[in-house]
């Protein structure tokens, strides 16, 4: 497959294990039933219909993404799925928001501003500028993990490897860690700045759908971490998390597994 297709397949994958979390986000915000939201970095756009569902028919999702491939898989499922009056895709960056001052009643981001490679604050001065005055603005992106429960000395060493601490790459300031987003929400003069956290879970017997998640998230989370690992803590992560072993971790019977995203949100002053 190409790249492309393996992270359709991985989105889609995962989505059953991400979505009851982003649904509990999206509650917690309590968007305005008929509003217009913008979903920067809206990727294939499964978080684009779950913002439609809350705010009702007489709202309306636009998801912002740089890939013209990613929004035209987008816009199949939406057309298919008759939602066509309800969500839109707009192919631009979020660094330079193809749209005019107040133009939504309130913006969101996962995994995008503060997480991606690229200054935090500057991305979210463009959200709130789109954003009318008493809206909202919210980043939500992944900020923890426990995966392969019994082994907490090797799930650290894989979250102390490049892959694992990504983006937070080695010398980047601690200040633009995502986890310190609520300095990058005041420094912006956004107000009730808050954070919250949600965490999502599965435990045994996993359903089919859950035991492919999982197995995708590994391969998500760890990607080409051989090289930074000893090669004990290779061979024992190939063991437990690889579906050929015969200590597959996802086949025990008292598995558990559970991850965090973390949701900082301010308001446009008015």
């Amino acid at each position: 497959m190409t790249n492309f297709n393996d992270y359709i397949h991985m989105a889609k994958v995962t989505s059953s294990l991400r979505e009851p979390t982003l649904r509990s986000a999206i509650q917690a915000l309590e968007f305005p039933p008929g509003s217009r939201g913008l979903d920067a970095g809206c990727s294939i756009g499964l978080q684009s219909f779950l913002l439609a569902e809350a705010v009702g028919p007489g709202g309306h999702i636009t998801g912002l993404d740089l890939s013209p491939e990613f929004l035209s898989y987008a816009a199949d499922m939406v057309k298919e799925a008759g939602l066509s009056d309800s969500i839109s895709f707009r192919e631009g960056d979020v660094r330079k928001l193809p749209f005019e001052d107040n133009t939504f009643d309130w913006a969101w981001s996962v995994d995008l501003v503060g997480y991606a490679p690229m200054e935090p604050v500057p991305l979210l001065k463009e959200l709130a500028r789109v954003v009318k005055p008493g809206g909202v603005v919210a980043l939500l992106a992944w900020s923890s993990e426990r995966l392969i429960p019994g082994y907490p000395a090797l799930e650290a060493r894989l979250g102390a490897t490049t892959p694992g601490i990504a983006p937070f790459v080695e010398g980047k300031n601690p200040e633009l860690n995502f986890t310190r987003a609520l300095g990058w929400f005041r420094e912006v003069g956004l107000e009730e700045c808050s954070v919250s956290t949600f965490a999502g879970g599965a435990f045994a017997p996993l359903s089919e759908d859950q035991h492919s998640a999982l197995h995708a998230l590994f391969e998500m989370r760890w990607p080409g971490v051989e090289a930074e690992l000893a090669q004990e803590d290779w061979r024992e992560y190939q063991g437990l998390c690889r579906p050929e072993s015969p200590d597959f971790i996802l086949n025990l019977p008292d598995y558990y597994a559970f991850f965090t995203y973390s949701m900082f949100q301010g308001k446009i002053a008015e």
